[in-house]
């Protein structure tokens, strides 16, 4: 994918952000380089594969799935402006 100086200044303005051309050149050559790695790293057959979460074949060490906090929540409600059936209410705020 190739962009323009135009390009750039579009973005730009679409960001709400202010740019001379100056900085529209640098920013164009960045950019430039950011999707010739893509490009290049798109270009790698990774056919066979295996996707991985971590570069080391490690395990992580897992907890016990218990609870740790008693049920509270009589108590926030007994706070709360207005409750209905356990759920808290709150002000219409987009019609």
């Amino acid at each position: 994918m190739t962009l323009s100086i135009d390009d750039v200044k579009q973005i730009a303005d679409l960001a709400y952000i202010k740019v001379d051309e100056d900085e529209a050149k640098a920013a164009l050559a960045k950019l430039s380089d950011i999707f010739k790695l893509i490009e290049t790293m798109q270009a790698v057959d990774t056919t066979g594969v295996t996707p991985m979460s971590h570069a080391q074949d490690l395990v992580q060490r897992l907890r016990e799935d218990r609870v740790n906090e008693s049920d509270q929540r009589e108590l926030y409600q007994s706070i709360a402006p207005q409750v209905e059936a356990g759920l808290y209410l709150v002000p219409k705020v987009i019609e």
